[in-house]
């Protein structure tokens, strides 16, 4: 026979038994001790600390506000228009620059359509910015208008949440964390090119909060969903693996950054997303050698 669960007490009067538990810390806290959040309710502590940190411009995971939080993106929206305007004023997929910025795993000969050939330089030759460039670059004009967009409306709620700082760390290494996807897990031969690895490492991160702060996060989960089944269904020309890629990396940099111990909360973030870099750039390493 299943014995009955023992309800927890208030960790500030052990007398009084109660299964509410406060949102940032989770411990167990009766009526008089509770205090309402934007998510449910914080313990007496934890409302002192949001107290401090609100009065010290720090956010709860230790970014700093920003005065405006849709800035930084804007600023990435724009240079990813910059890159766009360059390539379609150059001619569009014939572009040279498409062959000089877009993620190529491995240096391939390709034949041109008046029976000469081009020798173009991937990742494996020593074009390694190309894992950082490719993700600023597009050629169709509904790739760039559907990333950008969600950029917009994704990038501010998370640099809101994390500041300026923490929000552009995780975008630029989600990118890296695609293109490391796309290194191991693509057509060594193929091409790829895009912001969506970084778009979906947002996606990403923007669940990992939500989890942890107990939102309601069906919405997003929706909008993840969606995009999964059209990354999967539109796969022979959407690169699945940069979408993976983005999505798992932002997930484990939001990670990262929520659940970092409060004693120096910043130097563990930062020094965590220094490995994650690292362990990126070893793969990337790992699979350059074996393409060599």
């Amino acid at each position: 026979m299943t014995e009955p669960a023992v309800a927890p007490v208030c960790y500030r009067h052990p007398d009084r038994e109660t299964w509410i538990r406060c949102q940032r810390c989770d411990r167990p806290i009766c009526p008089d001790c509770m205090t309402s959040a934007s998510v449910g309710f914080q313990c007496p502590a934890c409302l002192k600390e949001g107290s401090r940190t609100t009065r010290s411009g720090r956010l709860p995971y230790g970014g700093t506000h920003s005065a405006n939080p849709a800035l930084t993106s804007i600023g990435l929206i724009a240079l990813n228009i910059a890159v766009w305007v360059s390539i379609s004023a150059s001619g569009g997929a014939r572009s040279a620059l498409v062959d000089k910025l877009a993620l190529l795993p491995q240096t391939t000969l390709y034949g041109n359509r008046d029976g000469t050939t081009s020798l173009v330089e991937g990742v494996s030759g020593g074009a390694y910015w190309q894992l950082a460039t490719s993700a600023f670059s597009h050629v169709e004009v509904w790739h760039i208008g559907f990333n950008m967009l969600a950029l917009y409306f994704l990038g501010p709620q998370l640099e809101l949440i994390l500041g300026r700082s923490r929000f552009l760390a995780v975008y630029l290494l989600s990118g890296l964390a695609a293109s490391t996807a796309v290194m191991w897990l693509s057509n060594e031969h193929g091409q790829t090119l895009g912001a969506s690895g970084a778009i979906f490492g947002l996606m990403g991160a923007l669940l990992v909060v939500g989890l942890k702060v107990r939102a309601n996060v069906q919405q997003l989960l929706f909008w993840i969903g969606l995009n999964v089944v059209f990354t999967v269904t539109a796969s022979s020309f959407i690169s699945w693996q940069g979408h993976l890629g983005g999505l798992v990396g932002g997930a484990a940099l939001a990670a990262l950054l929520v659940y970092a111990p409060r004693q120096r909360r910043a130097t563990v973030q930062w020094s965590a997303m220094a490995a994650f870099a690292l362990v990126c750039v070893v793969l990337v390493g790992v699979r350059v050698a074996a393409l060599a």
